[in-house]
């Protein structure tokens, strides 16, 4: 159960990441049906202005010792640092030693992974910070794709609207879905986002270093829709096809094949997101040719089908209200 919920704050705290916390744990909706939870805002000196780096205080109003007895501890994205106060770190590592949940939002898995909570659990991070936290956190389990994951008294999450995600399943996985969609309902978010989704960066297509190939990646980018092989792509480079494979790789940094299929993805994503045209349109546009072949490479891609992408990032007209 989520009885008592305590927020963990340090020098440099993001106030978005913590605003996303207090939302689903901090308000009072209990006439939604939410049981009622109390909510502390702890801090190493209680009463006294944390920093934020976007030109305001905050003040928490308990000290360390309010974590006695929280059964989730929640740290928002904070300022990475190469230490955090040693009070802080003792605190969490207390909490966690008996038996309490832990979860972080954004770069707050940094605090989580000073204080050794991160060490053979599994864990992610914005996607900005993955190799970062891979880096310093050597025992830890970095997944640098998902939105969060739930480690079971472990749950660490991506950016800003990832907090929310992993926020709301946790008050699903203790309290039900009734007070979950009610809290989602009442920040005007979906109610669920399945932790396993891609973080939806763009994919990092290899892009060409030097003049020879360019001329050939343009031709393929204006033609996606062209059923290319090695060997026709070799005879428009003038090479042969052992010399163009090698060239390939050396200047882009993978395989023709691989870098034509990130390109379709992203041209697909694209057309998902910018027009009406359906499932099996956009798969002969982008070269694909079936449905089922776009939905395969789109999904091991991006982590999700083309239909639940377009669903949640299609753009929609704006709504015209009528004159008066």
């Amino acid at each position: 159960m989520l009885r008592t919920i305590a927020a963990v704050l340090v020098d440099g705290t993001a106030p978005f990441e913590f605003g996303v916390v207090c939302e689903v744990f901090g308000i009072d909706r209990t006439t939604d049906g939410v049981p009622p939870m109390e909510f502390r805002v702890c801090g190493e000196r209680p009463g006294e202005p944390l920093t934020t780096e976007v030109g305001v205080g905050i003040v928490p109003t308990h000290g360390l010792d309010a974590l006695d007895g929280a059964d989730l501890v929640a740290v928002p994205a904070a300022r990475i640092r190469g230490d955090y106060p040693p009070a802080v770190l003792d605190a969490l590592r207390t909490a966690a030693g008996r038996g309490a949940t832990v979860l972080s939002v954004c770069s707050g898995a940094f605090v989580l992974g000073a204080a050794g909570l991160l060490d053979g659990r599994r864990c992610t991070t914005h996607w900005m910070h993955t190799d970062e936290l891979a880096r310093r956190f050597p025992a830890a389990e970095v997944d640098p794709d998902v939105l969060f994951v739930d480690d079971g008294t472990l749950i660490t999450s991506a950016g800003t609207a990832a907090g929310i995600d992993a926020c709301l399943h946790l008050v699903r996985r203790e309290l039900g879905s009734g007070p979950a969609t009610a809290v989602a309902r009442r920040m005007v978010v979906p109610p669920q986002r399945d932790g396993g989704q891609r973080q939806f960066v763009t994919p990092a297509v290899p892009e060409c270093t030097a003049d020879s190939l360019e001329p050939v990646l343009a031709w393929m980018l204006r033609s996606l829709a062209t059923d290319h092989t090695v060997a026709t792509l070799a005879r428009r480079a003038r090479m042969s096809q052992r010399t163009f494979a090698r060239r390939f790789a050396t200047e882009t940094g993978t395989t023709p094949h691989r870098w034509l299929t990130a390109q379709r993805v992203l041209h697909a994503r694209r057309l998902l997101e910018e027009t009406p045209l359906g499932v099996d349109e956009i798969a002969r546009d982008c070269g694909f040719g079936t449905a089922a072949l776009l939905r395969h490479h789109f999904r091991r891609v991006v982590g999700v089908t083309p239909t639940d992408y377009r669903r949640t990032f299609a753009s929609r007209p704006a709504v015209r209200t009528p004159a008066a």
